[in-house]
């Protein structure tokens, strides 16, 4: 995520291939054969394009599913398709949405100076009110309401109808998931900005993205099988898991956390530190004594027990360091 000056373009291609090459820079080298990019409409440009048709390599395959804003030369082209081009949209798990169609519209565009061998595909929906005082002449004469995706796939090796409009449609929508992140982004931190210095709100962008990141990893890799966790709000994940109703206790060179027995998500903690210890292949679950269980974690141990083993209130969840002891 990158900070810019309120005045800044939402079409600025230096700040788009600087986010790009960022992101592009975290992702491993053995993930790094095969990259989709997904944009929204402010990423449109001839420069980004260009960019991503220019990344791809012997070694290196970059597809790419961009917004796309429609234009009269557009519309002109959308007027040429015969009814029977236009096939009905798919969900996401692959049933029809009835109501809503796409079909191909390459071709049949006339802009040019954009990369060869980029496809556009064309979506159309009845428009809602809130639609209504956006739409165009064109829009509101055919009684559709029209957006346009462009990309460079052609098909993927192995995908059975990757080639398909509708296929290439609902693979771009998938993008709505980022909108969702940011939203929740926002409500970690992002939403407001601390202080009119620049530094001090880059530090604060920082520690936000940090905080958005593992929360996210969390969520994947500890609570995925948790249904009412793994999707969670951030409100939610704050009152359930983070802030917690216990006290930590030392007691013999250990600490244990105790939980309040009363607290319906007492096992979310143990839950999610069984995922993550079984994850890394070193999670050994063992019984010892009346009601007992220990999950070991690399360097740590996290050692739970009902209340009635230790005769104590609340559920304690013990952390001891195996090298070194608190």
């Amino acid at each position: 995520m990158l900070l810019r000056p309120g005045n800044s373009g939402a079409n600025t291609v230096v700040d788009h291939l600087r986010v790009l090459t960022d992101a592009l820079a975290q992702i491993p080298g053995s993930s790094a054969a095969k990259i989709l990019v997904r944009v929204d409409g402010a990423g449109a440009t001839h420069g980004l394009l260009e960019h991503l048709e220019a990344l791809n390599t012997t070694r290196r395959t970059v597809r790419y599913t961009v917004g796309w804003k429609i234009t009269d030369d557009d519309e002109r082209a959308i007027a040429q398709l015969p009814e029977s081009a236009w096939e009905i949209s798919v969900c996401q798990d692959g049933s029809l949405q009835e109501g809503y169609f796409v079909a191909e519209l390459t071709g049949l565009n006339t802009r040019e100076g954009w990369p060869e061998g980029m496809r556009l595909i064309v979506r159309r929906v009845r428009p809602t009110r809130r639609h209504l005082k956006k739409l165009t002449l064109f829009e509101k004469k055919t009684g559709w309401r029209y957006c346009i995706t462009a990309t460079n796939i052609r098909h993927m090796w192995g995908v059975a109808g990757s080639g398909h409009a509708q296929f290439l449609d609902v693979l771009h929508r998938s993008h709505a998931s980022v909108e969702d992140r940011v939203r929740t982004n926002k409500a970690m931190g992002l939403g407001n900005l601390p202080s009119q210095s620049w530094e001090v709100n880059r530090g604060w962008i920082l520690a936000a993205n940090l905080a958005a990141d593992l929360d996210a990893w969390v969520r994947l890799l500890a609570l995925h099988d948790i249904d009412d966790l793994a999707d969670a709000e951030p409100d939610t994940m704050l009152f359930r898991l983070y802030h917690l109703p216990a006290r930590l206790a030392d007691h013999a060179r250990r600490r244990y956390l105790r939980i309040e027995r009363t607290w319906p998500w007492a096992n979310a903690p143990q839950l999610s530190g069984t995922s993550a210890g079984q994850l890394v292949g070193r999670a050994v679950p063992r019984q010892e004594g009346l009601g007992s269980r220990t999950v070991n974690l690399p360097g740590r141990t996290v050692d739970h027990r009902p209340d009635h083993v230790n005769g104590e209130s609340g559920t304690p969840l013990v952390l001891t360091d195996e090298r070194d002891p608190w």
